[in-house]
């Protein structure tokens, strides 16, 4: 899944929920499960999540939504693998973007 939010240096919760396609309730699940997630908090309590937190949101939708892994699994598979995985993720998502582009320019053409 491509997620595409604004160049921005917060997100809230709403818009991450509506670029995940999920709903709020589950990223706040999400948040309590993995450790990795760790978005500030205003005065009022709302949640304001970084470029950090949505990659690693996207790996754990990845794990658990496109892999089916549980939520222990992919805990397990996090601690044991980030490295390797982050890696390997990001030049996916890297690829897709560029794929994207190159759709965009194939259209204009």
């Amino acid at each position: 899944m491509h997620i595409e939010l604004p160049e921005k240096r917060y997100y809230g919760i709403g818009e991450v929920a509506k670029a995940f396609k999920v709903n709020t309730s589950l990223i706040r699940f999400w948040e309590k499960e993995f450790d990795v997630l760790k978005p500030k908090k205003n005065a009022k309590g709302n949640r304001k999540f970084t470029q950090e937190d949505i990659k690693n949101l996207q790996l754990i939708y990845h794990l658990v939504k496109e892999r089916g892994f549980t939520l222990e699994g992919a805990k397990l598979h996090l601690k044991e693998e980030k490295k390797k995985i982050l890696s390997n993720f990001e030049i996916i998502r890297k690829l897709e973007g560029i794929k994207t582009e190159l759709l965009k320019i194939k259209k204009q053409l």
